[in-house]
C-alpha cells in the first residue's frame, strides 16, 4: 500500500520505549505520527488534517488520555479517538465513552492484532462519520434553498394575483372604455409576470429532474424558433432583433438545456431595454467551429453595474429594481451549463448595454 493510501494513526505517550515499539510494530501498515507530549499531539493534528485516528494512553505525568481526548474533541472533532489503559482507570474509562470522548478502549498489555483491528474498525467509523458530515452540510443548503424558493413562489405568485383582483375589483364599476383598456393593460402585464415566473419554475424543475439527452441540434432551426418566439415582444417594444447563425458540422448536446440558455438570455435582453430609448436592438450570433459552439446575446439596453455582476447568477438575486423578475432566470442559465459543461462570460456596462458570451462543447458520444 502507498503511503498516501495508508490510514494516518497519531499515537501519543510519555514513553519512549512504548512509542518506538508502536512505531515499529505498525509503520508499514499505516502512516504513523508519534508524540510524547500534548503539545507534539496538536502539532501533527494541525499540519495533518486528514488524520482518522487518535490513540493515547492514559497514564501521563502532566494529563491523562482522558483528559487529553476532552480537549481535543473541541477543536478536532473528526478523528476516532482510542484510549490504551490498565484496569484500575477502568471507571474513568467507562465514564470517557459514555461522554463520547473515546470511541473504544485497549487494556494493557495490548496484542498487535488487537491494535490492527482497532484501527481497521475505528477507520471505518470515521468515513462513515465523515460522510454524514458532508451529506448534512448538503441537507442544510438544500433546505436553505427551498425555504428561500418557497418564499419566492408564494411572493411572485401572490404580486401578480393581487394586481388582477384590484383591477377586475376596479373595472366592475367602470363604464368608460378608454380607462377599462388601461385596466386591461394592467392585467395583461400581471399576466405575464406570472407566466414568465412559472416557465422559470418549470425549467428549474426540468434542470433538477430531467435526464441529459445529447441529439444533433440544428441552430439554423433554433434560431428560427428563437425568433418565433421574441418577434411579437420586439415588435412591440420597437426593438430590432437581428440573429447571425454560422454552422457547416454537426454539434451534439442537450436541445432543453440550450433552449433554457438562449429563452432566459434573450427574454432578459428584452426586459432591460431602455423604456424610451431609440434604435434599441438585440443580436444574436451562434458559431458552431471546432465542436464547440460560441453565443453572443449583445444588447443595448440598461446595462448591470459592475457591484452586481458577481452575484447575478445567484437564486432570487436581482440587480436592478426597474423591472420585476423572479430571479431565476440567469440562475437556470447557470444550472444548464452546468449540466452540458458550458461557461458564460458577462461584459456589461451600466446604462449603455450588456453582452453575455456562452461556450459550449459539443458531445458526440453522449457523455
Amino acid at each position: 500500500m502507498e503511503n498516501q493510501e495508508k490510514i494516518k494513526v497519531l499515537y501519543l505517550d510519555d514513553e519512549p520505549n512504548n512509542l518506538i515499539c508502536f512505531m515499529a510494530s505498525f509503520r508499514f501498515d499505516y502512516k504513523i505520527f508519534i508524540a510524547p507530549t500534548a503539545e507534539k499531539a496538536y502539532e501533527y493534528l494541525k499540519t495533518n488534517p486528514d488524520i482518522s485516528i487518535i490513540i493515547a494512553d492514559q497514564k501521563m505525568p502532566n494529563k491523562t488520555g482522558v483528559a487529553f481526548f476532552e480537549e481535543v474533541k473541541n477543536e478536532f472533532p473528526k478523528p476516532v479517538r482510542i484510549l490504551i489503559t490498565g484496569y484500575s482507570d477502568i471507571e474513568a474509562v467507562i465514564d470517557a465513552v459514555n461522554k463520547g470522548h473515546i470511541y473504544r478502549y485497549i487494556k494493557k498489555p495490548w496484542e498487535d492484532d488487537e491494535i490492527r483491528l482497532a484501527i481497521d474498525e475505528s477507520h471505518k467509523f470515521y468515513l462513515t462519520n465523515s460522510l454524514l458530515s458532508s451529506k448534512n452540510i448538503e441537507l442544510q443548503a438544500a433546505y436553505d434553498e427551498l425555504g428561500k424558493f418557497a418564499y419566492s413562489v408564494s411572493h411572485d405568485l401572490r404580486g401578480p394575483l393581487a394586481s388582477m383582483l384590484g383591477a377586475i375589483d376596479i373595472s366592475q364599476n367602470m363604464d368608460n372604455i378608454d380607462d377599462l383598456r388601461e385596466i386591461m393593460g394592467m392585467m395583461d402585464g400581471s399576466i405575464k409576470k406570472l407566466d414568465s415566473f412559472i416557465r422559470s419554475i418549470h425549467e428549474y424543475y426540468s434542470l433538477k429532474k430531467g435526464k441529459i439527452v445529447f441529439e444533433n441540434i440544428d441552430f439554423k432551426d433554433v434560431s428560427i424558433d428563437m425568433e418565433a418566439i421574441y418577434r411579437l415582444a420586439c415588435k412591440n417594444e420597437n426593438i430590432q432583433f437581428n440573429i447571425n447563425v454560422v454552422q457547416n458540422e454537426p454539434f451534439y448536446s442537450d436541445i432543453i438545456c440550450i433552449k433554457i440558455i438562449l429563452n432566459n438570455l434573450l427574454s432578459n435582453a428584452i426586459k432591460y431595454q431602455k423604456k424610451n430609448a431609440g434604435q434599441k436592438y438585440i443580436n444574436l450570433n451562434i458559431e458552431v467551429v471546432d465542436n464547440k459552439v460560441i453565443i453572443f446575446v449583445k444588447d443595448n439596453g440598461i446595462g448591470i453595474h459592475e457591484s452586481h455582476i458577481k452575484n447575478i447568477f445567484e437564486m432570487f438575486y436581482r440587480a436592478t429594481s426597474e423591472e420585476s423578475g423572479s430571479g431565476f432566470g440567469l440562475f437556470n442559465v447557470k444550472d444548464a451549463l452546468y449540466k452540458i459543461k458550458g461557461e458564460i462570460e458577462v461584459d456589461s456596462v451600466f446604462n449603455e448595454g450588456t453582452t453575455f458570451k456562452v461556450i459550449i462543447p459539443g458531445n458526440y458520444n453522449g457523455k
